[in-house]
């Protein structure tokens, strides 16, 4: 089986923001689109009610994972949920989605998004959503931790989420001194974010510390197993993204993920028209 080793490490920076939006930190940087594709951006945000109301997007999927508070989501299309600590949201924006995603009355939400691209031949998709709550998602014991599945399939399970790209997601935890090795598909991207703790993950036991973000080495292009080995230095929560690459040429500008600045500018053209429908309230 190949085994993972950390490619690339840091610690994320965080900076205060104007109120509503209390503070954000980002966790994949979009300039680095190519090396960490079929990934374009993850940002982490602290933030109270108004700060993300009603805005569009197009050619992508965002999976939003809740660290801590309330968030509720809107959409123009009728839908509306609450989602806390440990919940999943995915969206496939498609062709366009236009949504609110708010703290709940006076809570802080915490949440982490990341932004999932889509192949060229399904950027022009139907909008959707679906939420994975915590407890819906299978945890698989071991010594000295669990491993739960949102997305992808681990240790003997398959997790409840339904991109429409290759895409795997777990949840790890380890108390002190345990071990643990995460197995993935080796073709699939991957990289890694420190919840908690302090552990040191791959082959090289590169040491690994609260709010670490990592990239991971992999076998492009391979269709068997990979294995991240994992071990606490103290208790610890680790969350392990991994996608299979798209090898597309990707423009990111503002809320839009397009092939060309062409497709940018009708994506603008068609929310300015009103094509994108209703406001999302």
């Amino acid at each position: 089986m190949f085994q993972r080793d950390i490619k690339d490490h840091w610690t994320v920076q965080y900076e205060e923001k104007d109120f509503p939006h209390v503070q954000m930190g980002l966790v994949l940087n979009p300039q680095r689109w190519r090396e960490l594709d079929p990934f374009i951006l993850m940002a982490e945000d602290w933030f109270k009610r108004g700060t993300f109301s009603d805005h569009p997007h197009r050619g992508f999927q965002t999976i939003t994972y809740v660290i801590d508070g309330r968030l509720e989501h809107i959409d123009n299309h009728g839908g509306h949920s609450i989602l806390e600590a440990g919940d999943i949201q995915y969206m496939n924006a498609g062709s366009g989605a236009r949504h609110a995603e708010e703290a709940v009355d006076d809570d802080i939400a915490h949440t982490l998004q990341l932004w999932l691209n889509l192949p060229k031949e399904l950027k022009s998709t139907k909008t959707s959503y679906q939420n994975v709550y915590s407890e819906t998602a299978p945890i698989v014991q071991f010594k000295g931790g669990s491993v739960k599945v949102y997305s992808g399939e681990t240790a003997g399970v398959k997790g409840p989420l339904e991109p429409l790209v290759p895409f795997a997601l777990a949840e790890i935890s380890l108390s002190e001194g345990a071990d643990f090795t995460y197995e993935l598909p080796e073709g699939y991207n991957a990289f890694l974010y420190v919840l908690s703790g302090d552990l040191m993950a791959g082959i090289g036991e590169t040491s690994l510390k609260k709010s670490t973000a990592a990239t991971l080495t992999f076998n492009d292009g391979g269709d068997g197993l990979s294995g991240l080995q994992l071990k606490a230095n103290k208790r610890s929560k680790v969350l392990v993204y991994s996608g299979k690459p798209i090898k597309e040429e990707v423009v990111a500008y503002g809320p839009f993920v397009m092939n060309s600045m062409d497709e940018i500018r009708q994506a603008y053209r068609d929310y300015q028209e009103g094509r994108f429908g209703e406001e999302a309230k």
